[in-house]
């Protein structure tokens, strides 16, 4: 079976973007850093009830509840908890630079990424995740049986990159403005800082000019630089 070693995601504006899928070694290097994690978070938990609250995690005791409980609780709720948490991340997946897309690049639903975390029962068997590591290793996109059921695979994280495309979705549902000039004005305001002052101001007087064509490039042109901000704002809210 061949392998797609990128997710193709197309924008509102229609540029594709491309998310490169993150295989098997950044997989396996980001559970093993969360495996030592939620073992020493769970370890720490026990170590702290025994020698701490004086528990014993005797079968026979109320003590086993409350001294046991948390660390499996630690322990097994782990990656369902943060992924949730964390919008498909966990601090293993944050240091490996991956994390949980959809199959349409977007941030998961809480109910997706549950439902991938209960195939790791079988993703897990019979030992080691061996019947995970394999599906990864022969699938397109390189996801385990528990992403084949949720809808999900792992990429490695273009931060700046998903959070443009995010916003830019939220923007043109709002929105009255073409997708090519929603781009245009949405890059302008995130760069503002950036740019010269005298720079900004001209090409925003140019925008406002060119998207309300009513207005008086003379006016627009006296406008100081917040007010220039301003309008960019609200043509970009619509």
């Amino acid at each position: 079976m061949s392998v797609d070693e990128q997710l193709s995601v197309q924008s509102v504006t229609g540029v594709d973007l491309a998310l490169n899928i993150a295989g098997p070694g950044s997989r396996s290097y980001a559970f093993a850093i969360d495996w030592h994690i939620r073992l020493l978070i769970s370890a720490a938990w026990l170590l702290f009830a025994v020698y701490v609250l004086n528990l014993h995690a005797s079968l026979e005791s109320l003590d086993a509840l409350v001294s046991v409980l948390p660390a499996a609780v630690i322990y097994f709720l782990y990656h369902p908890i943060l992924e949730v948490a964390m919008r498909g991340r966990t601090p293993g997946k944050r240091i490996a630079g991956i994390r949980i897309v959809t199959r349409n690049g977007g941030t998961p639903a809480a109910t997706a990424l549950l439902i991938r975390n209960i195939f790791r029962l079988i993703d897990s068997l019979p030992a080691l995740y061996v019947i995970g590591l394999i599906a990864c290793f022969v699938t397109a996109n390189r996801v385990r049986v528990g992403d084949m059921a949720a809808g999900t695979l792992l990429v490695f994280d273009d931060t700046t990159a998903a959070e443009s495309l995010t916003r830019l979705q939220t923007l043109a549902g709002a929105s009255a403005l073409p997708l090519d000039a929603l781009e245009l004005v949405d890059q302008v305001l995130e760069r503002w800082r950036y740019l010269g002052t005298d720079n900004r101001k001209q090409i925003a007087a140019a925008l406002l000019a060119r998207l309300q064509p009513g207005a008086d490039p003379v006016q627009l042109a006296a406008l100081d630089d917040s007010a220039l901000h301003a309008r960019l704002t609200a043509v970009l809210r619509g």
